[in-house]
């Protein structure tokens, strides 16, 4: 049985492979390569593409820009395109010239690009706003979209200028996740809250990078303004205690969409203006 499965496995990739080279044969006219085909499996990746890509570029996007609760783009215009979960199989199959991805990629996946001699670019998650441009300016040369890339480049550094605030006294602010979850120094998200006017409190907790804070230590030594992020309901055991109702009467406590946490890219723009109008806010 096992031999069996395997054989049909092999039969399987092989078909998806015959037909991947069959239809790359056909696109490379020279019509065709002007611009090539991309499948993104990344969330972010997506963003990134929406805004530089022609529409006929992206031969498909990662199912989690479908989901509503994990897109960072429109999910009317999502449901535009094809989506995958990024198997070796659906990708194979859609013959693209190149295939973006985040930091982690199943090695099935990674072995079947290899096969088939189909480029691989792999996009970490961005630490600090420049990280961000430089994958953006990565993406764009990538699928022949240098001008575009500049573009976005130019609107995303335009929205941290116009969202920029100083203060000799910023105030204290935390993003807190249900669970407890807090972006620290060296994250994207707390140069956001620098940039924006806020001082990241959690270094004064202790913690690292991304670490947990107990819903005790919040309650004991609560920041200025909380962002929290997730359901605030009873299916979360965090974010829907009563204790943070309470805490409303003391401090600045708002919602942080969870789509802004995640990724750079055109991302930073809707996260600086959020984050400047809580500021102005206060």
């Amino acid at each position: 049985m096992i031999r069996l499965a395997a054989l049909v496995l092999g039969l399987t990739v092989a078909g998806c492979s015959s037909q991947a080279a069959d239809r790359a044969g056909q696109r490379r006219t020279p019509e065709a390569t002007a611009l090539p085909r991309v499948v993104s499996i990344n969330p972010c990746v997506d963003a990134v593409l929406m805004q530089i890509a022609e529409p006929k570029q992206i031969a498909a996007i990662s199912h989690y820009s479908q989901d509503p609760r994990a897109t960072s783009i429109p999910l009317d215009q999502a449901l535009r395109f094809v989506a995958t979960s990024g198997t070796a199989e659906e990708v194979v199959a859609l013959a693209p010239d190149i295939v973006i991805a985040g930091s982690h990629v199943a090695p099935s996946t990674i072995s079947a690009l290899h096969r088939m001699n189909i480029p691989l670019i792999q996009i970490g998650v961005p630490e600090s706003i420049d990280e961000s441009n430089a994958q953006v300016r990565t993406i764009a040369a990538a699928i022949r979209q240098p001008a575009r890339g500049e573009t976005l480049v130019a609107r995303i550094d335009n929205a941290v200028r116009a969202a920029s605030a100083s203060s000799a006294a910023p105030p204290g602010a935390l993003i807190w996740q249900g669970g407890g979850l807090v972006p620290g120094d060296g994250t994207l998200a707390s140069e956001l809250l620098r940039v924006t006017g806020y001082r990241n409190l959690s270094a004064d907790y202790g913690l690292k990078q991304w670490d947990v804070l107990p819903l005790e230590h919040l309650v004991a030594r609560p920041p200025r303004v909380l962002l929290s992020v997730g359901a605030h309901d009873r299916s979360d055991r965090m974010l829907g205690h009563p204790v943070l109702a309470g805490l409303k009467q003391r401090i600045a406590v708002h919602r942080y969409p969870e789509k802004l946490l995640h990724c750079g890219g055109p991302t930073i723009i809707e996260a600086v203006g959020h984050l400047a109008q809580i500021r102005r806010s206060l």
